[in-house]
């Protein structure tokens, strides 16, 4: 049974043109300041100069042991949060950036068995998201893993790129537990272990 659109944007990609696209650093990331004109939903016209930070797309994998009803999570430090009230240092999903040629399903094999040495089983996929439109142009998958979670331990990452990853094991509702306290409070983290409220029953 085909699910029924709700929604439909007003406009699409015939309605907008980028008028200047100014590549101001390029990094890791690339930092651009592009002039737009859209139209408006008065009919009329909309000319905005709006700086964009642009990251490859990427990949999340929250790891579930449907078993023991265990989540495998990482904590590691993060540049972007350095103003963090708590600290720097996150508990987080498994991520990774989709390299050339990559599947998103390979990608999140991968990414697992680096950052915290448990291979992955079934493989659900839960959305694609954008994090920031706002200002900034990436988009995420995500998924569901189901693991063996007494296999998962220890320190992990590429020290070639300046990984260094503690795993973590916690049961179902202490990680729900500190979703609503907000000890995770990460906007892949969030959706996933949402998400999996919602749907472990299922898996």
């Amino acid at each position: 049974m085909t699910q029924k659109t709700v929604w439909q944007p007003e406009y699409n990609a015939d309605d907008f043109s980028v008028e200047d696209n100014v590549l101001l650093a390029d990094s890791f990331y690339q930092f651009r300041r592009l002039d737009v004109i859209h139209k408006s939903f008065r009919g009329e016209t909309v000319k905005i100069r709006r700086d964009l930070f642009c990251r490859p797309n990427a990949v999340a994998v929250l790891l579930y042991d449907a078993t023991l009803d265990k989540i495998v999570l990482i904590e590691q430090f993060r540049i972007g949060a350095l103003d963090h009230p708590r600290s720097p240092w996150l508990l987080e999903l498994i991520a990774g950036i989709i390299e050339p040629g990559e599947s998103i399903e390979e990608v999140a094999r991968r990414e697992s068995l680096e950052e915290s040495g448990v291979e992955v089983n079934n493989l659900q996929h839960i959305c694609k998201f954008t994090p920031s439109p706002g200002g900034a142009q990436e988009y995420i998958d995500l998924f569901c893993a189901t693991i063996d979670s007494t296999k998962a331990g220890g320190i992990h990452g590429l020290a070639v790129e300046g990984e260094d990853i503690k795993v973590h094991v916690f049961s179902a509702e202490q990680a729900f537990g500190m979703l609503r306290t907000g000890e995770i409070d990460n906007a892949p983290a969030i959706i996933a272990l949402q998400w999996l409220q919602l749907n472990k029953q299922n898996l």
